[in-house]
Parts: structure tokens; sequence; C-alpha cells
């Protein structure tokens, strides 16, 4: 049987591993074997999350990298993700020094200073670009009142994770149909939904396209929006060369009406994934994406 690497990374241990290097070590020699470890991991072609990460990276590169530019890209992107989880680690029990990594913005603090309810609802669809849990745990901490919808795979990682931001002062619940149904009312009340808007759904009808091609992807911040008649804001992390975590952050987008409710939610869908493409185009290899947004793909792409 192949060995599932995700497995042992979400594993009890590979979690307290994780916790343990990034609270222990400090600051430069924890990037350090950060990196050394994420090259072991890039290094293992046939491993499914490698191979995974591979379609997702050569996809939104245009089709185009050969196998080497390929080869550095995918190693590039486990790099990044590794050192994102370590500072998330060494910095998650010190919220100032989360605050020193993170470049304030206008909107995320419009976030922190906005009542649990407004006068209009809103849905932040967040992208799994660079540290986008640290942006996140930060969010709760300085206070943002919001409804978040997290995956409802509770395997020990995301476990994990939910524990962490409800600790940190998030409303957190899983996705299910009765709490996006809760979503919908806080919504229409005025109050703020945060959710992904890129983590594969293999069970959608929908397939809206991404990258130039139809994607896996969920539509429930399009239908929770619809139903409850407010806009969207695109949220993503980036990290620039000074060495922070830099905020993107869309204009509100209204959603449009269309007489055909499939095609309603597909076009809405794109117009919000267009502009996801944009901020991923800024640094593709800062793109924390290890699940197949892609799977037809994945037999395409150079070995």
């Amino acid at each position: 049987m192949p060995i599932d690497p995700r497995k042992i990374i979400n594993s009890p241990f590979g979690l307290r591993f994780a916790y343990l290097l990034g609270k222990y070590t400090p600051y430069w020699p924890g990037h350090r074997i950060a990196i050394f470890i994420a090259d072991r991991i890039a290094a293992r072609t046939s491993w499914k999350l490698v191979h995974t990460v591979r379609c997702n990276q050569w996809v939104v590169h245009g089709k185009n990298p050969e196998n080497g530019v390929l080869d550095h890209l995918v190693r590039q992107n486990f790099r990044h993700m590794a050192i994102s989880i370590f500072d998330f680690y060494h910095t998650i029990n010190n919220p100032t020094a989360s605050l020193r990594l993170l470049e304030p913005h206008p909107v995320a603090i419009s976030f922190v200073k906005r009542p649990e309810f407004a006068e209009r609802g809103l849905v932040v669809a967040g992208i799994h670009m660079s540290n986008f849990d640290m942006a996140f745990q930060t969010g709760g901490l300085a206070g943002v009142k919001a409804l978040s919808l997290t995956v409802s795979d509770f395997n020990p990682a995301y476990k994990k994770q939910y524990e962490m931001r409800r600790k940190s002062g998030m409303n957190v619940v899983p996705s299910s149909m009765g709490s996006i149904k809760q979503a919908i009312g806080h919504l229409r009340a005025g109050g703020m939904v945060i959710t992904a808007l890129d983590r594969p759904d293999e069970r959608s009808t929908y397939r809206p396209e991404f990258f130039g091609m139809p994607a896996t992807l969920p539509i429930h911040n399009i239908f929770m929006a619809l139903k409850a008649a407010v806009p969207i804001i695109v949220a993503a992390v980036q990290k620039f060369p000074d060495g922070k975590y830099h905020f993107h952050f869309s204009d509100p987008i209204e959603m449009q009406s269309h007489p055909d409710r499939h095609q309603e939610i597909i076009l809405n869908a794109e117009h919000i994934l267009h502009i996801a493409e944009d901020y991923i185009r800024t640094d593709p290899c800062q793109w924390s994406m290890t699940f197949p947004v892609w799977p037809g793909a994945m037999s395409e792409v150079p070995e």
C-alpha cells in the first residue's frame, strides 16, 4: 500500500511535531528546518499529495511548465507552505508576535470595528493563500465578530484547527445544510460570514471555470449571498519581500440575477473566481492548495 503523507502530517504525532517545532525553535533555524522538510516531501513525486500539488501548480501556471521548471515551482510551493505553518505555530500563543508579521489593512481594521450586526450582511470568501490560518486566528483574537463556516471533515488536523479557531474567539461551525441555513439567517440580520472559496467539493454538481478549466469548487458562498441578497468580498493573504503577510481585499461584489438558477450560480461564481485568479497569479507558489481542484487534469501533468 502506498504511503499517504497526508495521514502522517495530519496525525496527532505530526501535529504535535509541528506545534513543538514552531513553539520552541528560533525563527531562522525554524525556517531552515521547514525548508528541509518541504524539499524532502516535494521530491516524492510518486505520492498523491505531491502529484496533486503538481497538478494545481501546472494549471495555474498556464499548463506550460516543463518537468524541471515544474519541479522547482512545486518545491517553492511546499517551502512556502512549510514556512507559513512554522510561522503560525511560532506565534500561536503570542498575538503581539502575530501582529508583527501581519501588515495592517484598512478593510481588515474595519472588520475588527464592525458590529456583529450591521445595516447589511456580508460574505467574506477567502482563498487558501499563504498564511491564511494566521490571519484567521489573529482576526478572532482582535475581536472580529463573524460566523465562520469550515469544512466538515474532522480528521485530526481539521479538528485541531477547529478547536484553535474557537479558542481565538471565532464563531466556527462545520459546513452542512443546517449551518448554511443558519448562515443565511445571520446574513439577513446584518451579520458577516467568513468561508473559503477554493476548497474542492467533488459532491457539487456545479463546475465553474477556474483558470480556464471546469473546477470542483464549492458554490455555497454564492448560494448564501444570493439568498440573503448581500455582497461578497474576496480575501487573500500574501507574503511580501519585507517578510510580512499582507492582505488583499476586493471591493464588495453584488450578486447578479439570472432567470436560470443554475446559470445564475455559475455566472456569479466565475465572477468571484476571476478575482481569486488575479490574486493567485501575483505569486502562484503561495497558493496553499493540496487537494485536487481539477481531478480531470491529474493524468495530464508531466511526470
